[in-house]
C-alpha cells in the first residue's frame, strides 16, 4: 500500500536569509577612516582645537589682553603663568587659546570662499567645455602664474590689513586648485550613463550639474578643503607675521611669532610656543586630509 505523503513529512522550506545590509558609500568611507590611525589622531587634534576656540573664555587662565609689566618675558612655569608671558607681560597660554579662534575663523572662511568659487568655475568649465572651458581655464592659469603669498599681499595692500581682508585674500588666491580638480572630475562624470540618461529625459543643465554631477564630485572637494585649512592657517600666520594680517592687540599665532623675534636669545618661548601651536594644528589637518583621501578613494 502506497503511503500517503503528508505535508508534515515534507522537509520544511528553509526560511529565506535576510539580505545583507547594503553599506552606503559614505558609511564605508567612515569605516575606512576609523581604521586610519593617523587620521584619528588628526581628528582628535582638530576636535581639541575647536573645543578650545569655542570655550576660550572658560578655559583661558587670564585675559589675553591684560598687561603686567611686573612679569615681562617670564619663562614657562612662572607663578600664575604656566607658559610664561610675552614682552609686555601678557599671558602666553591665554593668547594661544584665543589665537585658535583667529586661525579657525580664517581657515573656515577662506576655504569656504575658495571652495565655492573654485567649484563653480570647475563645474561650469568641465560641463560646457569648448570656449567656456578655454576662457575659464586660461583665467586659472593667470592666477597660477603668481605665487600665492605674493598675490595675497597684493590684495591686502589694496584692501588694507585686517582679519576680514585676510580671509577674502586667501579665498581669492586658493580657488584655482578647486577649479582644476573639479573640472577634471566633471569631464569624466558628464560622459557616464546616468548623466546621459538625465539629458535624454530633458533635464536642464543646472539640475544635472547640481543634482547629479556635484554630489559625485564631493569627495575630492572635501579632501582639498581639509588640506586647504592647513594652508590657510599657515598663510594667515605668515601675513600676520609681516604685519598685514590680524592687527594688535588681537591675539594671533602669526603676530605672536613676530612679537617674539627680538627675544629669541633671552626668551625664546615667546616665539617657540605659537610656532608649535601652528605646527600641531597643521599636522592635525594634514593627517585628517591624508586619511580622507584614502577613505574616499572610490577605487577602494
Amino acid at each position: 500500500m502506497r503511503s500517503s505523503t503528508r505535508a508534515s513529512d515534507t522537509p520544511s522550506a528553509r526560511p529565506a536569509e535576510p539580505a545583507a545590509r547594503h553599506e552606503s558609500y559614505w558609511g564605508a568611507a567612515w569605516r575606512r577612516l576609523c581604521r586610519h590611525h593617523l587620521a584619528m589622531v588628526g581628528l582628535g587634534i582638530i576636535g581639541a582645537i575647536i573645543l578650545l576656540a569655542v570655550f576660550a573664555p572658560y578655559v583661558s587662565p587670564a585675559d589675553p589682553l591684560a598687561i603686567d609689566y611686573a612679569h615681562t618675558a617670564a619663562p614657562p612655569g612662572a607663578p600664575g603663568h604656566v607658559l610664561g608671558t610675552d614682552a609686555v607681560g601678557r599671558d602666553i597660554l591665554a593668547r594661544l587659546i584665543y589665537g585658535t579662534r583667529v586661525s579657525l575663523q580664517v581657515g573656515i572662511v577662506a576655504v569656504g570662499i575658495a571652495a565655492t568659487l573654485g567649484t563653480a568655475v570647475g563645474l561650469t568649465a568641465g560641463y560646457y567645455g569648448g570656449v567656456v572651458d578655454n576662457v575659464l581655464m586660461r583665467t586659472v592659469d593667470v592666477f597660477l602664474a603668481f605665487p600665492v603669498i605674493v598675490l595675497a599681499i597684493a590684495i591686502i595692500a589694496v584692501l588694507g590689513p585686517s582679519l576680514v581682508n585676510v580671509m577674502i585674500a586667501l579665498g581669492l588666491v586658493a580657488w584655482t586648485t578647486y577649479a582644476r580638480v573639479v573640472r577634471g572630475q566633471v569631464l569624466i562624470l558628464r560622459e557616464l550613463d546616468f548623466v546621459q540618461a538625465a539629458r535624454a529625459a530633458g533635464t536642464g543643465d543646472a539640475r544635472i550639474i547640481v543634482r547629479h554631477i556635484l554630489p559625485n564630485a564631493l569627495a575630492p572637494i572635501i579632501v582639498l578643503a581639509t588640506v586647504g585649512m592647513a594652508a590657510a592657517i599657515i598663510a594667515e600666520a605668515a601675513l600676520s607675521f609681516l604685519g598685514l594680517g590680524v592687527q594688535p592687540p588681537t591675539p594671533s599665532w602669526g603676530s605672536m611669532l613676530n612679537e617674539g623675534r627680538a627675544f629669541l636669545r633671552t626668551a625664546p618661548h615667546i616665539s617657540t610656543l605659537p610656532g608649535l601651536a601652528i605646527m600641531v594644528t597643521v599636522l592635525g589637518f594634514n593627517f585628517l586630509g591624508d586619511g580622507l583621501r584614502d577613505a574616499l578613494d572610490p577605487r577602494l
